[in-house]
């Protein structure tokens, strides 16, 4: 995983402006603290902040093919690497990096190899033979990406908004399963799963294949060659996840190299219901646990640079980013360098306690696939930049694509939550995990009721950033709300607080940026 930036197509390819990309691309130094570099072809520039995760000692990056006419800068990790290596054996690579494949498939199958890619990624990929280029993101929006527009023609791709918004005419986020090609000049979208459509699924519910295809997009999540742990919260889904990883844990690689003993990480408000939680199943699975508090005023103080690295103005992102960002800096000061996490099983199951509401399986279903779609402004957002805001890498399994394409497939009536029936929230995720003989979580953690994360970590943390908020922001402020921000005009006082500071950090963020 890394930070990447690419300039293409740029009016002047000076030794000034290879300057500049090498300025802009030391804003992204957090992401990769691990090696930097910056390669220039032509017009062209692609430069990158890499953190070693996969082939620490050799996969440093631009990643060519054999004659080195295939130049690629990536952020992510490709899970079926060793596989792809297999199909491509006609092939020499020239490191043992998972993403080593990229430039092999585009000389095999051209444009439209992404799709063969099981993995979370960002990448550049320019072919000096005529000057072209594609850029891609992953199907969900997993690894963050930006596209901006330069007044001399000049192309921008980065990780992060800031290492482009100073220099970009126009600049947006880059659409989540889409491919841009210089050859068409455009988008389109390379991710065209059967649930995209929003049609009503009609598979039965079989909870064996569930659990086993969401056993098996952990697993492979596992790929690694450095220290790892993973998020405990007590609630369902991570503690789902940190299952699933102790008990298969000591049959991977990983295990040969770091140990089989888990690490797990939680943080809270002393006392907060998820520290409590956290430790129950800690306890359960036999995991090494970390707790760490911290107070409402440490995560006040934090607020700024909260905004600063997940770039965004989102009230319940930035509430549950803060605590997510100061306990990443204290999991990276252990060592770790990757954590694997639970988000996404809200957006798939209709965890999310609205969803009672639902009048009937089509408008559970649709609403489930907006969310999904949705998710890379919010909690994708929220654990990729608040984690690598301290070079730590998060895993999200349940964004894995061939278990949404399992989860997704189900008739949603099977879904729906009927209190009268037993039928709680996210009621087949933990059928499919309650096993008598051979059980994953006691009972009662199997089937807790959910909290909010920014909720769970203590319940004081909002009111105390409601008031926060409130001394920094006049009644007469809030009356003239609707002329300061005319798009998304913040309509409480703590979402008038984080504008300020985001439009301090970003005065010129372009208004698709912001589009919740």
């Amino acid at each position: 995983m890394c930070g990447i930036l690419a300039v293409l197509g740029c009016s002047d390819p000076t030794r000034a402006k290879r300057v500049r990309v090498l300025e802009l691309s030391r804003r992204l130094k957090h992401r990769g603290p691990d090696w930097s570099g910056l390669h220039q072809h032509g017009d062209c520039f692609l430069a990158h902040q890499r953190l070693a995760i996969v082939d620490p000692a050799s996969g440093d990056q631009p990643l060519f093919n054999e004659d080195k006419s295939v130049i690629v800068t990536v952020n992510g990790e490709i899970y079926n690497h060793e596989a792809l290596r297999k199909q491509l054996s006609n092939h020499t690579f020239r490191t043992g990096s998972d993403c080593d494949v990229i430039a092999h498939l585009y000389e095999e199958y051209g444009e439209d190899f992404v799709d063969k890619l099981d993995g979370i990624f960002s990448f550049v990929l320019l072919d000096t033979r005529d000057n072209s280029y594609i850029v891609a993101r992953d199907a969900i929006g997993v690894t963050s990406l930006y596209i901006g527009w330069g007044l001399d023609g000049s192309v921008w791709i980065s990780s992060e908004m800031k290492a482009l918004n100073d220099d970009c005419e126009h600049f947006e986020c880059f659409p989540p399963g889409h491919l841009y090609s210089s050859k068409d000049g455009g988008f389109r979208r390379w991710y065209n799963p059967p649930w995209y459509s929003e049609a009503i699924p009609s598979a039965p519910y079989d909870p064996l294949a569930l659990r086993h295809a969401f056993e098996k997009a952990v697993i492979k999540r596992l790929m690694t060659d450095v220290p790892f742990g993973v998020l405990l919260s007590g609630g369902l889904d991570s503690s789902l996840v940190a299952s699933i990883t102790s008990r298969y844990l000591a049959t991977t690689k990983a295990a040969e190299q770091w140990g089989s003993k888990l690490h797990s990480f939680c943080v809270g408000l002393e006392g907060s219901p998820d520290l409590k939680a956290g430790k129950e199943v800690a306890d359960y699975l036999g995991t090494v646990h970390h707790e760490f508090t911290f107070t409402v005023q440490d995560g006040i103080d934090a607020i700024e640079d909260v905004i600063y690295h997940v770039e965004t103005y989102d009230v319940t992102t930035i509430r549950a980013s803060t605590p997510m960002f100061l306990m990443s800096r204290k999991i990276k000061s252990l060592g770790v360098k990757w954590v694997i996490s639970g988000e996404g099983s809200d957006e798939i199951f209709g965890g999310y306690l609205y969803f009672h509401k639902a009048p009937n399986k089509e408008e559970f279903h649709q609403e489930t696939c907006r969310k999904i779609k949705a998710l890379h402004q919010y909690d994708c957002q929220r654990a990729n930049k608040s984690t690598f805001a301290w070079g730590l890498e998060a895993r999200v399994p349940f964004l894995d694509k061939e278990f949404i394409n399992v989860a997704m497939n189900i008739d949603p009536e099977n879904k729906m939550i009927k209190k009268d029936e037993g039928r709680i929230e996210k009621y087949i995720l933990r059928k499919a995990f309650d096993d008598e003989e051979n059980p994953y979580l006691p009972k009662h953690i199997l089937y807790r009721q959910k909290e909010q994360f920014s909720d769970g970590v203590g319940y004081s943390w909002i009111d105390g950033l409601k008031a926060h908020a409130a001394k920094h922001v006049t009644d007469r402020m809030m009356l003239n709300a609707g002329n300061i921000y005319p798009h998304n005009t913040p309509n409480t006082k703590e979402a008038y607080y984080y504008r300020m500071i985001f439009e301090r950090f970003f005065p010129q963020a372009s208004y698709s940026i912001n589009s919740f």
